[in-house]
């Protein structure tokens, strides 16, 4: 006898997952409305470092931490992983290969070499002060490339569990906050040219936003070279990502073979750091005009802005207290490598 199948229910299909990722979604767009705004008044504030940072207010006072951890938890995290990934492929646009070029052999060899050595210098600064592996290879990633855009595609691409990006995303918005604050300080001190001052900051703090609101400080001319040197920080991205990617395919990692095996069946590239690229491409291309070009980055914005609230909002200010401090303190250890290879870089690049 045929059974009879009821529809009343959503069930597990896609309207049920909908109701079930719209509260945090929806919380998610409510702060990030929040975060413009404030950055609208005080643009010193970049609103991507704003959306962190309400995301771990909203995670820690009593009356939103039960809701952030209860029903607008499955949105938040689809927020972190998934739209994080959505605002990474649209970060290509803002990528032209022509600027790039544009700066020199010398000055792309020189980013290349900040970025190698301030990858393999802060993931060893992060194993001597005992962090995890997986910890230290997040905190060397974001630390050197593109700050929390950077950790989202390196878990990504070796399968790492979304909650234990939460503590390199913490530290790696906390220090680029602080090159805000204190970058700025130095100039006169050291006696930087704003060509040098651009150069620096763009080859060593974290995160665009960070990089535009430190290196505006010293005008337009710092302003344009910062955001070129760093957007080619931001291009090798994919190569580092590859090479990730590789190495987590074809080299078993320790342990259960079966479990090996299972870790070796993400692709080498995934999807959208390709995408990523594609993005790059067309950028460089010129055929996208002004108009396109600002809506996709107010997308990525968006995109990115929802992701870093989702995993703001997992971070316990408590644990991180008892769990954080050795990790804080590699944090800012690395924070000053990277600004001592960035400064050295920047007086050969733009002497």
């Amino acid at each position: 006898m045929p059974v009879r199948r009821s529809f009343r229910h959503p069930g597990p299909g896609l309207p049920g997952r909908a109701t079930r990722l719209l509260p945090g979604l929806a919380t998610a767009a409510a702060a990030l409305a929040a975060a413009f705004l404030v950055h609208r008044f005080v643009p010193a504030l970049p609103a991507m470092t704003l959306a962190v940072v309400l995301g771990v207010l909203a995670a820690n006072l009593p009356w939103a931490g039960a809701w952030t951890a209860g029903r607008a938890r499955p949105g938040l995290d689809f927020a972190g992983k998934h739209l994080m990934r959505g605002g990474i492929v649209l970060l290509g646009l803002k990528v032209s290969i022509m600027d790039v070029l544009g700066l020199g052999w010398l000055a792309l060899v020189l980013i290349v070499g900040v970025v190698a050595a301030s990858f393999g210098g802060t993931y060893l600064i992060s194993r001597l002060f005992r962090l995890p592996p997986v910890t230290s290879l997040l905190v060397a990633t974001g630390f050197s490339i593109c700050g929390a855009s950077a950790i989202g595609a390196m878990a990504a691409v070796r399968r790492i569990r979304h909650v234990d990006t939460v503590l390199p995303v913490a530290l790696v918005t906390l220090c680029g906050t602080l090159a805000i604050g204190v970058l700025p300080l130095l100039v006169h001190p050291l006696q930087l040219s704003a060509p040098v001052f651009g150069a620096w900051t763009g080859a060593s703090v974290h995160d665009v936003g960070q990089v535009v609101a430190t290196a505006q400080t010293a005008g337009t001319a710092a302003l344009g070279i910062a955001v070129v040197v760093k957007l080619t920080r931001v291009l090798l991205l994919a190569p580092v990502t590859a090479l990730a990617g590789a190495h987590h395919r074809f080299v078993p990692p320790p342990g259960n073979p079966a479990e090996a095996e299972e870790a070796r069946l993400p692709p080498v590239v995934p999807l959208f750091v390709i995408g990523f690229m594609a993005m790059v491409g067309l950028r460089s291309t010129g055929w996208l005009a002004p108009g396109w070009l600002e809506a996709g980055a107010v997308l990525q914005d968006i995109l990115l802005g929802a992701a870093l609230f989702g995993l703001g909002s997992a971070v316990r200010i408590r644990t991180l207290l008892h769990t954080g401090g050795r990790a804080l303190l590699a944090a800012l250890a690395s924070w000053l490598l990277i600004a001592l290879l960035g400064l050295a870089a920047a007086l050969l690049i733009a002497s």
